[in-house]
């Protein structure tokens, strides 16, 4: 199963995503793993999911990010439009497109 790791700051609006993002997955067939963890908690995940999103307001620890994950794991900033208008479908076809390219 594909996971995919949302990074953020504290979470609230982060969790809407996920829930877009979700809502989205079910109505293409896609079984898929999405959740929202602060910049602190992602060591505990990053060996585990297949991407990594970073909502807008935590894009500049994006190198933290990327000292975390292992490099086979694509990380991205979600795009300031798609997260402002929670647009998950959106968020979650971008997150295949990094899928498909590592």
């Amino acid at each position: 199963m594909t996971k995919i790791l949302l990074v953020c700051a504290a979470g609230m609006s982060t969790s809407l995503l996920v829930n877009k993002m979700q809502d989205h997955a079910k109505v293409i067939g896609e079984e898929i793993e999405i959740f929202a963890l602060p910049i602190s908690e992602c060591s505990s995940v990053a060996d585990k999911v297949d991407v990594v999103l970073l909502g807008p307001q935590v894009r500049y620890q994006k190198s933290q990010v990327e000292a975390i994950v292992p490099n086979h794991v694509p990380i991205e900033v979600i795009n300031m439009r798609d997260y402002g208008t929670m647009n998950g479908k959106a968020v979650l076809e971008r997150a295949f497109v990094l899928l498909n390219k590592s």
